[in-house]
């Protein structure tokens, strides 16, 4: 209670009316599990069962080609993007009930412009391997997320948007290896009655992939970031795959991966310092359209996190009062452990101690000694693997 006050009272010194703080409040509420795990957790974490799945997709695609894998096994890729087809009787089919796409006349393939320059990988994090696919061709990538995400449906992508973690993917070719596997050792049995049990088991079939493109960060150009195009878009490539992967540690570590600007800051964190070696807030103004705070720049990542309910026109101005604010300490605070922290693995343990504190803490004018209290904390509960 004491904190929520303390919070509260830092909002409303920012300016906040008791209004626009109660949304802010509810808006920043952490809600990562510290105890998600339990106590003394030892990292890189074994991988989830979807790993050694997508690993021999990997393999197959060495031999056939990533698009043509991937359309042997994402059943969405067998359809086009189209107003409407999610609620067609074949399109449930196949993707809701697991039923033969070979059949279904509505199956016509999804177009792509550039499938030969597809990649597919699987990642090492903190949390495990998850599978990376890398679409570089914008539009191909755009079509990807409306089809695995957005049902095939013609869904908004904003440009700035350049990278989507797929969570709880039903992944049907899992079902249908389960499916053939069981049956070779009951071939009597009744796989009908058996898949009742099946699909309480969720780590049997569920999958989390993340989708890249390879434009340029939130959209924001090479001249911007001082660099020449080439570099800047290396660059780009690694902030967007540490960015997805630490909502993918979050999310497996702590429970919770959101939607909001709290989450957004500690995963561009690590994206920038993976590909800077450094942090500066300036960046991560620039990429969220705050380059020239308290000037707002329309098309700037940070229209993409309002909130759901959106946040009235006051709250969001506080908002990115607190943003830039934020920004600013935790680059103090990169600042204060620069070179006492530089494996992989130790700068996820930072991002769970920053993890710890609300957006207003990293926010105030004592974010530095709160972080080296929560990063004590962090130690306490977290090894790493040698």
């Amino acid at each position: 209670m004491e904190q929520l006050m303390q919070r509260k009272r830092f909002l409303l010194d920012l300016g906040a009316s008791e209004s626009e703080a109660e949304e802010l409040l509810v808006y920043n509420t952490n809600r990562f599990n510290h105890f998600f795990l339990g106590q003394e957790i030892s990292l890189p974490l074994i991988d989830e069962p979807f790993a050694a799945v997508w690993d021999a997709y990997v393999r197959e695609a060495e031999e056939n080609g990533v698009y043509h894998t991937l359309q042997q096994k994402v059943v969405q890729l067998a359809f086009p993007v189209q107003e409407g087809i999610s609620k067609s009787d074949g399109y449930r089919a196949v993707t809701l009930r697991g039923e033969d796409v070979s059949a279904c006349q509505e199956a016509t393939g999804l177009a792509l412009n550039h499938p030969e320059s597809m990649k597919l990988f699987l990642h090492p994090t903190a949390a495990g391997r998850i599978p990376v696919i890398v679409i570089p061709d914008r539009s191909d990538f755009v079509k990807l997320v409306q089809a695995i995400t957005c049902r095939n449906e013609p869904k908004n992508v904003p440009p700035s948007m350049g990278a989507c973690m797929v969570q709880g993917y039903n992944n049907w070719d899992r079902v249908h290896q389960a499916k053939a596997e069981w049956l070779r050792l009951h071939p009597e049995g009744d796989w009908t009655l058996e898949f009742f049990d099946f699909k309480e088991k969720k780590e049997l079939y569920r999958d989390r992939l993340i989708l890249l493109s390879d434009g340029p960060y939130s959209n924001v150009s090479a001249a911007s970031m001082g660099l020449d195009t080439e570099e800047w878009l290396k660059k780009s490539l690694i902030i967007r795959l540490e960015h997805e992967c630490t909502h993918y540690m979050t999310r497996r570590l702590l429970g919770s991966m959101q939607n909001n600007l709290f989450d957004e800051l500690l995963a561009d964190y690590r994206g920038v310092v993976a590909a800077f070696g450094e942090y500066r807030a300036a960046r991560f103004m620039t990429f969220m359209g705050l380059e020239n705070y308290p000037e707002y720049r329309a098309g700037g990542r940070f229209e993409n996190y309002r909130g759901e309910p959106p946040l009235s026109a006051g709250a969001l101005s506080i908002l990115q009062t607190l943003v830039y604010k934020a920004a600013t300490n935790l680059e103090e605070i990169e600042h204060s452990i620069a070179g006492t922290v530089t494996d992989k693995d130790n700068r996820a343990l930072v991002v769970l101690a920053f993890a710890r504190m609300t957006l207003e803490e990293l926010a105030g004018s004592k974010a530095l000694e709160q972080f080296v209290g929560y990063w004590q904390m962090t130690l306490a509960t977290f090894t790493t693997k040698g």
